[in-house]
């Protein structure tokens, strides 16, 4: 009986792949709800592609097309330009779930960090279909091409290759094609063209053409040549880790020394600062990391506590930049004014740097378009990624909304025709959930959005201000140029004169008055 029972229980406890976790837990991978589900395809496969391409120094050129074969039913084809996936990684790439490392501490547009492998399990459990690769690759400075049919095998996690075939290609890069049911196109502020509408604003160097279902075809030109610069690893800061951290870092270290691994595996650690830490705790730090107990790895993050640091590194964090920003407003939204600011680094939680960007378009396309009536939006970013759910709970939100806008000329911010644009930028961005869809309101971060919103508020009062005034003078110039010949007909009647010719001196006075509006004199 005790056999039995302990069989029983053995088979209780069946290992997981990740790939059968996931499909058990889709929800995990941001796929919860029709529109949400298809956007999240959208983000996985578009920044793939903008980081492939950019590692290779390639301009991103992306095509799109989406087509409904049946309710709920949709083909998608992804094509890009990268450099291409060599043959014998394609079935990894495609159909195998990886594990990142913890410490892998890089500022990085990847969420869920599944990327296509997450889409084509999406694909495999609401159709059943394999998904379609074709793959130009340079080798030896020959130009190759191969198509493959594959399927995920769950169970074990890899790719099985149906069909197979050398084909010719135009050049370098990826075309994927999947199928998907149970998902849904929409041109709501949650749906898919409104992702690729934000990704070009926060990416100016990019270039997507998009079909959509309804035979729609949008073309979203670049409006820089500029490729940002690849991110870089950063060494996490020793106010920035918790004892479990440095329990994981002891377990997968290959240093002899516990104070050897911390110098190696944190940013601003000396041997200056190993001596103070050992005086502090009191611990032997000679010690192998493998014989650290949990209790001194407390010990220890509370002597970093208490301990002084430089900040941490921000040469890992790369922004947007002001200039970008506001050359992506202008690409998509086409407005009459636009303002833009990234701020200087900070830190949250004592040791995890982050910077705010900024920017507010007023005017021309502007704003959600409902109805006849362009309504505020803003467009919640992080890492260049747009953050289209969840917006309520969003710190980017509350710090926005915080704001008294009438201070900036904006009497109801609901109904008026200005898009906000917040982007915040870490290696580690503080999600409030698995979603990944809304920042966490940290004191530090949401005190630096309400200060980023403010100065590009600022400069739309100004730009407001002025603009009202120029609309008073113009109204005053019009009565002016309205009345004056009449009045001196009547002088001239009244004088029994002859009316004088005033047609010059009245085109020079109020062309004098409309160059003083525009800033043409100064004197």
């Amino acid at each position: 009986m005790a056999r039995q029972a302990l069989d029983l229980f053995d088979e209780g406890f069946q290992e997981l792949t990740p790939s059968e976790f996931f499909r058990k837990n889709k929800q995990m991978l941001g796929f919860t709800g029709k529109i949400r589900s298809l956007t999240i395809v959208f983000h996985e496969l578009i920044t793939n592609s903008f980081d492939a391409a950019e590692e290779a120094g390639i301009l991103p050129e992306i095509k799109i097309d989406l087509k409904r074969i049946g309710k709920d039913h949709y083909i998608l084809r992804h094509q890009d330009n990268g450099p291409g996936i060599p043959e014998k990684y394609i079935p990894k790439v495609f159909c195998t779930m990886f594990a990142g490392s913890k410490f892998r501490n890089i500022q990085s547009r990847g969420q869920q960090g599944l990327g296509c492998s997450g889409c084509v399990l999406l694909s495999q459990m609401t159709t059943g279909k394999p998904v379609k690769v074709i793959s130009g690759t340079m080798e030896n400075g020959e130009l190759k091409g191969v198509k493959m049919t594959l399927k995920m095998d769950v169970k074990k996690n890899q790719g099985l290759i149906l069909e197979k075939e050398e084909v010719e290609v135009d050049g370098t890069g990826v075309c994927i094609e999947l199928h998907f049911k149970d998902v849904s196109y929409s041109l709501s502020e949650q749906g898919a063209y409104e992702y690729i509408r934000r990704t070009m604003i926060a990416n100016p160097h990019a270039r997507i053409i998009f079909n959509d279902p309804t035979g729609n075809r949008y073309v979203f030109n670049r409006a820089s040549d500029v490729i940002p610069p690849m991110p870089k690893e950063v060494l996490p800061h020793p106010w920035g880790v918790t004892a479990d951290d440095l329990i994981f870092m002891a377990k997968h270290t290959d240093k002899r020394r516990f104070g050897s691994m911390l110098k190696s595996n944190l940013s601003r650690m000396s041997s200056k600062k190993i001596k103070e830490l050992e005086e502090l705790t009191g611990i032997d730090l000679n010690k192998r990391p493998k014989d650290m107990k949990w209790e001194e790895a407390e010990q220890i993050v509370e002597a970093f506590k208490k301990m002084k640091f430089m900040s941490p590194p921000t040469s890992g964090l790369i922004p947007i930049g002001e200039e970008q920003i506001e050359k992506g407003m202008k690409e998509i939204l086409q407005p009459e004014f636009t303002a833009t600011v990234t701020r200087k680094p900070k830190t949250y939680r004592g040791g995890i740097a982050f910077i705010v960007e900024a920017g507010i378009a007023y005017g021309g396309n502007s704003g959600r378009l409902v109805g006849d009536q362009r309504k505020a939006e803003i467009m919640r970013f992080a890492n260049r990624v747009p953050l289209t759910f969840d917006a309520g709970s969003c710190a980017i939100t509350e710090g926005v909304k915080s704001l008294d806008w009438k201070r900036y000329g904006i009497r109801d911010l609901e109904n008026a025709p200005i898009s906000i644009f917040v982007n915040v930028v870490s290696t580690n961005v503080p999600y409030l959930s698995t979603g990944k869809q809304s920042v966490s309101p940290e004191p530090e971060i949401l005190g630096e959005i309400r200060q980023a919103t403010m100065i590009v508020a600022r400069k739309l009062y100004k730009y407001l201000r002025k603009k009202k005034a120029a609309k008073e003078e113009a109204q005053r110039a019009k009565i002016f140029e309205s009345y004056v010949p009449v009045i001196i007909k009547q002088a001239a009647l009244l004088a029994e004169r002859e009316e004088p010719d005033y047609r010059e001196l009245l085109d020079t006075v109020t062309r004098r008055a409309k160059l003083e509006i525009l800033g043409g004199i100064t004197e």
